[in-house]
């Protein structure tokens, strides 16, 4: 191909250019001799796994890692893969797998609507409006409004216009604490924490804009979006002359509503969105709820209650009256929502849902919906013979006390790839250069559109464990876990694992030789 810029190039910087060429097609021809000769027969596949993880920068870190074949059965590879690590988000693999095994890719969460009162041929309920969260976790869309449509159609179908009594939200179907097992303080201050109930709304994440002031040292202006979020605002900021640097977060105090927005912000700066996660939610939701039903003609006269565990309705299910019920969509795009982007709160709410659905009448009160949750993944994993190596706290994986095995998680890979939901499993997965947490990575090479795995990170964990098809056309399954590694500065962590996948995308050989 002609070079059309070369002309422009002085005699002593051309000969630089020609040298960094000759480097990289010597780069570029090394890797692919490397390609089409160590990956061509299993031996050699298994020297190259067995170089790159003994390697001297790993001296520190602990590897688990298994690859096996769908085709055969057969284990290619494994190096320490009954070794208990921290696998962070591929906890959702298995949250996927049980949601999907117990309750099946069809299921929807039904959210009831109940009143203390009937409503009249006027359009009135003389009485309180109770809102019974499930955990519904698809409660999310790009207009805020449109969230609570379902809502509005709900009442106006049953011709409610007017409510005399309180607007109820009621999370006491989910029992427990509103963080995950074991989650660090840090964590109920993100938005990766944000805090379990069975009313959420986005996510339970509001954001904070922040704009330059009106003058140097005045304080920048802050807004809530959406404004109904109930967060208290304590703004730290300053305006600085154009040319400083922009830096701006916050602090959560414990236990509060209260945001302290600290940093400063040139004046010619941009608006600067800060995502904020919102402390109890069912407030917020009943909040919305009531505003956008206000601007549909339904009013509802008294405040917004909130009754969560471990308090209990003060009537009895017997005294209510069905007024309906906001339905869900099918599991498997429930799934599908939290696995693609591992988005915690949503898998710990499917999570939890499935765990409360086992209650029974002589469980002890003190045993909470995610406690049954990891019972019930228990029960679930040792029934299909999966290895006793699963050891969760919660099902998003943001707890660091979460352990499994590269072992465990390929054998748990394996059964979702024959399971009645084998298809929704693997629709769910990220795809490597594609979509969801790995479309940035792999996006060139022979892993690209081949692999469909999820991620997994932490500060020192990261893990990728899913299928992949081979040069050969063999399905292969794997699960590559490394933690406790401090990488140079120059590499990404997530390179490492995505090495290890575009290998396995590369072999040319077969796992029966």
């Amino acid at each position: 191909m002609k070079n059309h810029f070369i002309h422009a190039v002085p005699g002593r910087a051309l000969a630089g250019v020609h040298i960094l060429l000759l480097f990289w097609l010597m780069l570029l021809g090394e890797a692919s001799a490397h390609a089409a000769t160590t990956n061509a027969t299993l031996p050699e596949l298994r020297a190259q796994l067995d170089a790159f993880l003994s390697h001297p920068r790993f001296s520190g870190a602990l590897w688990s890692v298994k690859v096996a074949s769908l085709d055969t059965g057969r284990t290619l590879y494994e190096h320490h893969a009954d070794r208990l690590m921290s696998p962070a988000s591929n906890s959702k693999l298995y949250t996927g797998a049980l949601a999907l095994d117990t309750l099946g890719g069809d299921y929807r969460f039904k959210t009831p609507i109940r009143a203390t009162a009937q409503v009249d041929a006027s359009g009135t309920l003389a009485g309180d409006l109770i809102i019974s969260g499930r955990g519904d976790p698809s409660w999310k869309a790009s207009r805020f409004a449109a969230i609570f449509d379902p809502f509005v159609s709900v009442l106006t179908n049953a011709g409610v216009k007017l409510v005399t009594g309180d607007l109820v939200a009621d999370t006491t179907f989910l029992q427990g604490p509103p963080s995950g097992g074991s989650w660090t303080v840090e964590d109920l201050s993100d938005t990766e924490g944000a805090e379990v109930s069975a009313l959420t709304l986005a996510d339970n994440v509001a954001q904070i804009r922040v704009a330059p002031g009106t003058a140097v040292g005045a304080a920048c202006h802050l807004a809530l979006d959406p404004p109904e979020t109930v967060l208290k605002l304590v703004n730290l900021t300053t305006t600085i002359a154009t040319g400083g640097v922009a830096h701006v977060e916050f602090q959560k105090a414990p236990g509060t509503n209260d945001f302290y927005i600290l940093g400063q912000l040139p004046q010619a700066a941009s608006t600067l969105v800060l995502d904020v996660p919102v402390t109890t939610p069912a407030r917020w939701f009943g909040q919305a709820l009531k505003a956008i039903l206000a601007s549909h003609g339904i009013v509802v006269q008294g405040g917004v209650r909130v009754v969560a565990w471990p308090d209990r309705l003060p009537w009895p299910e017997k005294a209510l009256y069905e007024v309906g019920e906001v339905a869900s969509p099918p599991l498997r795009e429930l799934v599908y929502a939290f696995m693609k982007p591992s988005q915690n709160l949503e898998t710990d709410l499917v999570f939890d849902h499935v765990g409360e659905l086992s209650r029974t009448a002589s469980t002890p009160a003190w045993i909470s919906s995610e406690v049954l949750a990891v019972r019930a993944l228990d029960h679930f994993l040792a029934h299909h013979g999966v290895p006793a190596d699963v050891h969760f706290d919660e099902g998003s994986g943001l707890s660091r006390n979460n352990l499994t095995s590269a072992n465990a998680t390929v054998a748990l890979l394996t059964l979702m790839s024959t399971n009645r939901w084998a298809a929704d499993y693997y629709a769910a997965l990220p795809i490597a250069g594609v979509d969801g947490t790995l479309r940035n990575r792999m996006k060139h090479g022979p892993a690209y559109h081949k692999v469909h795995a999820k991620t997994g990170t932490l500060h020192w964990v990261n893990s990728l464990s899913g299928y992949v098809t081979s040069a050969a056309g063999e399905k292969l399954v794997f699960s590559l876990m490394l933690n406790r590694y401090a990488a140079p500065p120059s590499v990404r962590r997530t390179d490492e694992l995505d090495d290890l996948a575009a290998t396995l995308a590369a072999f040319q050989g077969r796992s029966s030789e």
